[in-house]
């Protein structure tokens, strides 16, 4: 396992080690023990997937107070360009954005520890994308900034005519408008 500290404090893309033959392939997509080993001691509660199609845009969420969520995301089929926003208030790195492309070729993790917004974009024709959380969703505690923020000016690599959204994602604020309360 090979893990990537990036240019965000907390945020590593990971390598897992896979193992490939004329049948096809195994990964150890998780094992408590070698990623505490390297440092990420975060103990997971919740396992999420979904499945989407091309031109998906999904996020940018967050969780708020004693709700928040570190996660360890993963694409399983297809391409996503997962993306990660600091949120923590005091990080020198507050409102910056990291992104990778996750699929189910190249096997990379992104871990992202809590106090961050995530979301993504489905590059290929579908998508099935799974990520474990260290705490249990709470809906009341539910937090978004809207994906074409100015000031954030993520590229999704998306066409914006393309792009395929949730009422509730079209209505995020800004992140200057947020209230973030991590």
């Amino acid at each position: 396992m090979k893990i990537e500290k990036t240019t965000i404090d907390g945020l590593l893309v990971i390598e897992p080690d896979v193992f490939r033959d004329a049948r096809g392939f195994f990964e150890e997509t998780y094992n408590e023990a070698r990623y505490q080993a390297a440092g990420i001691t975060t103990r997971f509660v919740q396992d999420n997937q979904s499945m989407s199609s091309y031109g998906v845009v999904r996020g940018l969420h967050f969780q708020r107070g004693p709700w928040t969520q570190a996660k360890l995301v993963t694409c399983l089929m297809g391409s996503v360009l997962d993306v990660a926003v600091d949120l923590r208030k005091d990080s020198p790195t507050f409102g910056q954005w990291f992104s990778v492309e996750l699929s189910g070729e190249n096997h990379r993790q992104l871990f992202i520890p809590r106090g961050f917004a995530h979301g993504f974009s489905v590059l290929s024709e579908k998508a099935l994308f799974s990520y474990k959380c260290d705490n249990l969703y709470h809906k009341e505690s539910e937090g978004g900034i809207h994906l074409n923020d100015p000031d954030l000016n993520i590229d999704w690599r998306i066409p914006v005519q393309d792009r395929i959204l949730s009422e509730k994602d079209m209505i995020h604020p800004r992140l200057c408008e947020t209230d973030i309360r991590l």
